[in-house]
């Protein structure tokens, strides 16, 4: 029996993705539990198994499609086997499955003005066709009236599309080719950003722009548009959302590091390597348990208090920024947190992540100081009630006592939730951070 391939979801908050690349063809073979295709969310790009074996008999959901969770993206089945009313679900007709090799003839005419709508083909007869075969046409930049129509009662479907002559010649949608009329260029000799290689009108204006600096020996300046999707787009909507729904307040305070620094230099002899960022840490994850309102989050019912402390580290991949949290962090030693602080950050540039490992956390702690920055403000991760953003260490002058020296200082920032936590207990919190980094043997 034929079974739906759905988008899955991955995590809470997840309600879409995107298709990057199917790993079985349509009509291949596929093995349960083996992989069958690679989707993008919101946090990382996974590959996804076949929930069952047999021939992926149809692919609904093409490569780059973004796509609901819970929506059908494939079907999985038996060679020939009858799957018109699952296709329906996905927009298909029964027309146009009747009309496929492996379905039964159908018993009567199938009145195809219901099926699509009409159009008149160049030698005058009504031309009909499928919502799929248009879907393909356009992907394809097939005019759908010079397509042979194999279906009952003159209806064009996916089919004839896919095996039309023209369809593998140039792919461009209907205003690129206008466009492209228009300023004289040449489509067989564009390349195509869009979708399945779709040449689009920024792919044409692009090859004006070129000929045009060629032809004037200067440089041709213009704008491209980036689709806003995949990370990038919860990126964005999860960050407008933070400032939609907390009421974010910010504190600076600056850090000595000198002991600090002692310290690592102390694990160094001892062949142990942990970080400033390490310290910073361990610092957090002990404030925590003196300032538990700082680890606490609202809900509809109220403010959830919690006695345990997974710490995010913010880690920036290539197109976007992943959070993975130590689980229990307050529990671990400084060693520990540098052990697992890096193995998260390694697995979260090599997309190995977890989907456990980048939910559930309590506190954020964000560095880039590595960047040069002296300090920067970052933006609440929902539904946590704070973040600490760290900027570089640098060799400062400071008065201590009577005279000036010179220590290496670094600036903390903290943004947090002032509808769970008032300023005072929030600067305590800040404050208490600086002391077990100014002084580290308080909280080891």
């Amino acid at each position: 029996m034929a079974e739906k391939v759905i988008m899955p979801k991955q995590g809470l908050q997840m309600t879409e993705g995107t298709i990057t690349q199917w790993l079985v063809p349509e009509g291949g073979k596929c093995v349960e539990g083996e992989p069958l295709f690679e989707m993008e969310t919101d946090k990382l790009t996974i590959t996804m198994d076949a929930p069952a074996s047999g021939t992926l008999l149809k692919i609904v959901k093409g490569e780059g499609e973004v796509v609901p969770i819970t929506e059908m993206i494939a079907v999985i089945g038996e060679p020939g086997e009858d799957i018109t009313a699952l296709l329906a679900e996905a927009g298909d007709t029964a027309a146009e499955a009747a009309a496929a090799p492996a379905a039964a003839p159908a018993a009567a005419p199938v009145v195809a003005a219901k099926a699509a709508p009409a159009a008149a083909a160049a030698d005058g007869s009504r031309r009909f066709s499928t919502p799929r075969a248009r879907m393909r046409a356009e992907e394809k930049g097939v005019d759908i009236l010079e397509v042979p129509a194999s279906g009952p009662e003159n209806l064009v479907i996916e089919r004839d599309v896919l095996s039309y002559e023209g369809a593998g010649a140039v792919k461009a949608t209907p205003l690129a080719k206008k466009v492209a009329q228009l300023e004289g260029v040449e489509l067989a000799e564009v390349s195509g950003s869009g979708s399945h290689g779709k040449i689009t009108r920024e792919d044409i204006l692009a090859a004006v722009a070129a000929r045009s600096a060629a032809a004037g020996g200067g440089t041709q300046r213009g704008e491209r548009v980036i689709p806003m999707k995949g990370m990038r787009k919860v990126i964005a909507d999860r960050m407008q959302e933070s400032l939609r729904v907390h009421a974010q307040l910010t504190h600076t305070v600056r850090a000595d590091m000198t002991n600090a620094a002692a310290l690592r230099e102390a694990y160094k002899k001892v062949d142990k390597k942990v970080s400033y960022n390490d310290i910073v840490l361990k610092a957090v994850s002990q404030a925590l348990l003196d300032f538990p309102m700082m680890n606490a989050m609202i809900t509809d019912e109220g403010i959830v208090m919690r006695d345990y402390v997974n710490l995010g580290v913010a880690v920036a991949v290539d197109n976007g920024l992943i959070v993975p949290n130590i689980k229990d962090a307050d529990l671990m030693k400084l060693e520990e947190l540098s052990f697992m602080a890096k193995e998260l950050a390694g697995k979260a540039k090599e997309n190995k992540l977890a989907l456990e490992e980048m939910s559930g956390g309590t506190f954020t702690v964000s560095n880039l100081g590595m960047f040069g920055l002296d300090e920067f403000t970052a933006i609440i991760n929902t539904p946590e009630s704070g973040i600490l953003a760290l900027g570089a260490i640098t060799k400062t002058p400071v008065v201590i006592g009577d005279e000036i020296v010179i220590r290496p200082i670094m600036s903390m920032t903290l943004t947090y939730d002032h509808r769970i936590v008032d300023g005072a207990p929030a600067a305590q919190f800040l404050g208490r951070v600086k002391q077990y980094v100014e002084e580290p043997t308080l909280m080891l």
